[in-house]
């Protein structure tokens, strides 16, 4: 039976994780070119990128720390540090906002009792604004994780939120599982 993989500091991948991050490894004809998949791969599990899969990448895939960061704080769908379970980001880029971004922003802010930037009380939300989400005519466009919801209304987003309350994520306009 295989175990999970845990350091001292208590990171923790499952077997299943740490096989994928080698299959990714072992596709890409220069291992540094898994970087983002596997990142994804940890981000999955665990919600988030700690100090520990940084040095886990950095092994695996003959990169420095430098460039796992680079990318971590570069891409906003990447954390370093522990999340709510759903980080809402909406885009409030240029098109998103004239398509109404803003009122979007306000009607989350009332509706989770947080300001943009805030993390509910309960650990389960945390709503953030975010550059563009590449899906400029859909917009306003919420990002959750892979999925992407185009043209989010109030009525959308309060959906979205009943869904999320009851533990269930509703199918994205655009969904980028397994996307590798």
């Amino acid at each position: 039976m295989t175990q999970r993989m845990e350091d001292q500091a208590g990171f923790s991948l499952s077997p299943a994780a740490l096989a994928r991050i080698d299959a990714l490894a072992a596709r890409y004809p220069t291992k540094a070119s898994a970087l983002m998949p596997c990142l994804w791969v940890i981000m999955d599990e665990l919600g988030w990128v700690p100090p520990a899969g940084v040095d886990l990448l950095v092994e695996k895939l003959a990169v420095t720390h430098a460039r796992v960061n680079e990318v971590i704080t570069f891409y906003t769908m990447f954390r370093d540090t522990p999340q709510a379970k759903y980080t809402l980001q909406v885009c409030h880029n240029i098109s998103c906002h004239v398509m109404g971004s803003t009122p979007l922003v306000r009607h989350l802010e009332q509706q989770l009792g947080i300001p943009k930037g805030g993390r509910t009380a309960d650990g389960l939300f945390q709503l953030e604004g975010a550059e563009c989400l590449g899906a400029c005519g859909m917009g306003p466009c919420l990002q959750l994780g892979r999925h992407l919801y185009e043209n989010v209304t109030p009525a959308k987003a309060d959906a979205l939120l009943d869904s999320l309350r009851k533990g269930i994520v509703p199918r994205a306009d655009t969904d980028r599982e397994g996307v590798d």
